[in-house]
């Protein structure tokens, strides 16, 4: 049973006051407009680091989800209150484990935590991309 329901969409919700979109996003521009003002600069700096070691990506929203796609999903990302969620699936997170755990992220099959206390790992992101790039142009 919902213990919320939006009254602008009527989607339920288990948390009240769930942060959601209630129309459909169309872009990642505006997925990054609709978050907290505070945590813009690091998705876009975020993005920019993905665009830049992905050039022939193209973006779009996959799973109500940034998404750089380049014959398949590449990489994800996501705000939340404690963390940004980066997605490079996980081939990519088996191929970084090293690196997450020396990091201190948090990890999961497919994701990587990475908490908004610490600075914005750049070169980390880039390597990863860089990595899933390689992996998607070898399936073609």
């Amino acid at each position: 049973m919902a213990a919320w329901v939006c009254p602008t969409c009527g989607r339920e919700f288990k948390i009240r006051d769930q942060h959601h979109f209630c129309e459909p996003l169309t872009g990642i521009g505006e997925y990054i407009e609709a978050q907290p003002e505070e945590i813009r600069p690091r998705l876009y700096a975020l993005r920019e680091t993905i665009r830049q070691n992905a050039p022939k990506a193209t973006e779009r929203i996959a799973w109500r989800m940034p998404t750089f796609w380049q014959g398949e999903n590449l990489i994800h990302f996501a705000a939340f209150k404690k963390h940004i969620g980066i997605y490079p699936g996980e081939e990519g997170v088996r191929a970084f484990a090293e690196q997450i755990e020396k990091a201190g992220f948090k990890s999961s099959k497919g994701a990587i935590q990475l908490p908004n206390e610490k600075e914005l790992p750049l070169e980390f992101v880039a390597e990863l991309t860089r990595f899933r790039v390689r992996a998607a142009e070898g399936k073609e």
